[in-house]
């Protein structure tokens, strides 16, 4: 069963940003060490709660100085870094965008620390901005703080759509694969370069029945249903021709479709325990779990889990294996408003990424797709890897999702 939407569902206009110089100065204070950096950084989320809205200026000085301090020494110390560089299609618009990028690739052990100061920072500034609108509603500055919310909200959505994005590149580092490169770079004479299949890397991350499903997934894309190993392993080295944009909507949908998975393979696997707990099962068949462990989630929503676990959660999960109804029968059974609960996007700024994301892999260096939608001969294979790589991407970014916005409150998907 493919949950799969229609890529031009997506409102694509503007989607892929243009570049934007940083404002960092990337030669000062280069002799700070890696504790130090750790150490500022805690100090400037205590700091931020204690000053609040009267110690703003100060707050955001102090700030700018930690940026700086921590990029110098990422800069002075990435020679010695024993990280491989990490590729992703997308650039970061926002300072903090880049900043992270930076970290991620020179000093990693820093980067959870640094996403954490930058969503709790995002979400002190919104938060606040917000605030002071409503204190000012009924005042002649009223209109004022309106517009001043408006923007600083607008300018946190995307911070943290980029936080999002590089939280998705360093998972797809964790499991060594370096993502696919703009379409357009790899293009020679019409024909697309081959990549590394990873097919091993990409497919270790799914348990054994949403692996099932994913392959379904890949078969009936490349139209390879009912074909034996060997024939696919032979016409996998074959050429075919497909539109760029055409191309583009496969990896879409395939995106959603990893993020749909996931949602279902949750929702799956609490059902499987509440019905277990509520059956009571012989000694030594199932889990009993107590229904306390789920109250904490909402039982109304089980799709809504937030908390800072949800991706242990959801791995968990997935994972568990028994004599109960299987997934896919489980899927199949879904009735159409289950089905659209699961497979939609919860969070505005997953939308944005999956869209802006595709447009930067398969648009060309001026952001243009429908304009310049050329035919490219491209092999089975390279479809392939294409629709797991965009599989795991969905995956990712429903565990990103969740963890996020337990830090900061995103915004509705309301289409």
């Amino acid at each position: 069963m493919d949950c799969c939407v229609p890529y031009r569902r997506i409102p694509i206009n503007g989607a892929l940003p243009s570049a934007v110089k940083s404002e960092w100065d990337f030669k000062v204070l280069s002799r700070f060490s890696s504790s130090d950096i750790s150490r500022n950084l805690s100090v400037s989320s205590q700091r931020r709660v204690k000053l609040g809205f009267g110690g703003r200026i100060g707050d955001w000085n102090d700030r700018r100085s930690i940026r700086k301090v921590s990029i110098s020494a990422a800069s002075a110390e990435s020679s010695h870094c024993g990280y491989k560089t990490v590729v992703w299609p997308l650039e970061p618009r926002s300072s903090a965008g880049k900043f992270l990028s930076i970290v991620l690739q020179n000093q990693r052990f820093l980067f959870d620390l640094a996403v954490t100061e930058q969503l709790n920072e995002s979400a002190f500034d919104r938060d606040g901005a917000i605030s002071r609108k409503q204190h000012s509603e009924g005042s002649p500055e009223s209109c004022l703080h309106r517009r001043i919310a408006e923007l600083k909200e607008q300018e946190c959505q995307i911070v943290v759509e980029d936080v999002m994005y590089m939280l998705i590149v360093k998972k797809f580092s964790e499991i060594q694969v370096t993502m696919v490169p703009r379409l357009s770079r790899c293009i020679r004479h019409g024909r697309v370069e081959g990549w590394s299949s990873k097919e091993k890397e990409l497919e270790s991350i799914h348990s054994v029945e949403v692996l099932k499903m994913v392959r379904e997934h890949v078969a009936t894309i490349l139209g390879w249903r009912g074909t034996s190993s060997e024939t696919q392993s032979r016409i996998g080295r074959t050429t075919t021709q497909l539109r760029r944009l055409k191309l583009g909507q496969i990896y879409a949908a395939s995106v959603m479709y990893g993020y749909f998975l996931k949602s279902a393979c949750l929702r799956h696997n609490l059902d499987q325990r509440l019905a277990l707990t509520n059956h009571d099962p012989p000694h030594g068949h199932g889990i009993q779990v107590p229904l306390a462990e789920f109250h904490g989630h909402g039982l109304e929503n089980l799709n809504d889990l937030s908390d800072d676990s949800t991706d242990t959660w959801a791995t968990l999960l997935c994972q568990v294996s028994g004599k109960q109804e299987k997934l896919r029968s489980y899927v199949m059974g879904f009735d159409p408003e289950m089905l659209q609960r699961c497979a939609k996007i919860k969070s505005q700024e997953a939308v944005n990424i999956i869209e802006k994301h595709s447009w930067a892999l398969f648009g060309d260096e001026m952001g243009a797709l429908e304009s310049d939608d050329q035919m490219i001969d491209i092999t089975f294979d390279s479809i392939k890897r294409l629709v797991l790589e965009a599989v795991t991407f969905g995956s990712f970014l429903w565990d990103v999702e969740g963890y996020v916005d337990s830090l900061y409150r995103l915004k509705e998907n309301s289409s």
